[in-house]
């Protein structure tokens, strides 16, 4: 039943992703105008993170900072609909640019297996497909609580002729020993490094000022495997006619990422972090509750944001 209603579910995405870009991005912005004026739950996350992250901001010119957000975040929606369903050569075509593309390479040729740091910015599901583009491709997730949406993922992130190439896997123990065999053997792996774990699966380090609750098993992989750390994300730098544009970066990781002291080793990912996030913040996900969980106990979003 479960893949039924999966394959429901991408016929009706694919059935969006059909409609011409300009009408994907006119809808886009009118969900993020009335997201605004509703003052919608995403709406409000992203004003208390921007408080948080931004405070030296005047009120207009993070209300202006708000607003892109929310357009960004919308028009990146209906945009995957249609990376997720459409060829993934048509969706290559819209990679305008490419900037340190060979260090993909020269770390595969290495042999010592490479982590890829892909933080949410831009569009990372484009950069997962560019990626299954050049090698196989372990990524790392975390389950969506619907077994429906599990298998709808399991479907568009591994379609096409990248099937062979694309292997998922759960973070959940026997995944992370599976990661770590991948690596050892010369494998690449993607993680998306800015998701807040579990308490008990990681540590707080600072990121944009504020304490933040970042997973310590890049560092333990990376230490582990001394598999090479790269940062990799997917810039949009236009829109037009035929679709968004995007210049795809990569990046050496700092050093001290792969350092087996877990606290330098997250508060170097962090920093690797917002560097990117600081290049364009309207393109980072900001909508994401990232500072839930205080070393005190407390939680920022709490009332307001729920």
């Amino acid at each position: 039943m479960h893949r039924i209603l999966a394959a429901a579910l991408h016929l009706a995405v694919a059935l969006l992703a059909r409609l011409p870009w300009s009408v994907l991005h006119a809808m886009a912005d009118l969900l993020a105008s009335r997201a605004l004026r509703g003052d919608s739950r995403e709406a409000r996350v992203a004003r208390r993170n921007l408080e948080l992250a931004y405070p030296d901001l005047l009120h207009g010119e993070r209300t202006a900072l708000q607003r892109d957000v929310l357009q960004t975040t919308m028009r990146q929606t209906v945009e995957t609909f249609r990376l997720w369903t459409q060829p993934h050569a048509c969706n290559l075509a819209l990679i305008e640019e490419q900037i340190g593309g060979p260090l993909l390479d020269e770390a595969i040729a290495a042999g010592r297996g490479v982590i890829v740091v892909a933080p949410h910015y831009g569009n990372w599901e484009l950069l997962n497909q560019w990626l299954a583009s050049r090698t196989a491709l372990a990524i790392l997730y975390a389950p969506p609580e619907s077994p429906v949406a599990d298998v709808f993922l399991q479907r568009v992130r591994a379609a096409q002729g990248d099937a062979q190439r694309v292997t998922q896997v759960r973070a959940q123990a026997a995944g992370v020993r599976k990661l770590v065999k991948w690596l050892r053997d010369g494998g690449v792996a993607g993680i998306l490094p800015d998701q807040q774990p579990k308490q008990g699966d990681g540590e707080f380090a600072p990121f944009f000022g504020q304490p933040a609750l970042t997973m310590s098993l890049l560092s333990r992989l990376a230490s582990r495997t001394g598999a090479a750390v790269l940062v990799a994300f997917c810039e949009r730098i236009g829109d037009g006619r035929d679709g968004p544009r995007f210049a795809l970066h990569v990046e050496r990781a700092p050093e001290e990422v792969s350092d087996p002291d877990v606290m330098r080793s997250i508060a170097a990912l962090n920093r690797a972090i917002e560097h990117v996030a600081r290049r364009d913040p309207a393109q980072y996900q900001w909508t994401y509750k990232r500072f839930s969980l205080q070393p005190d106990g407390s939680n920022p979003y709490w009332p307001d944001c729920y």
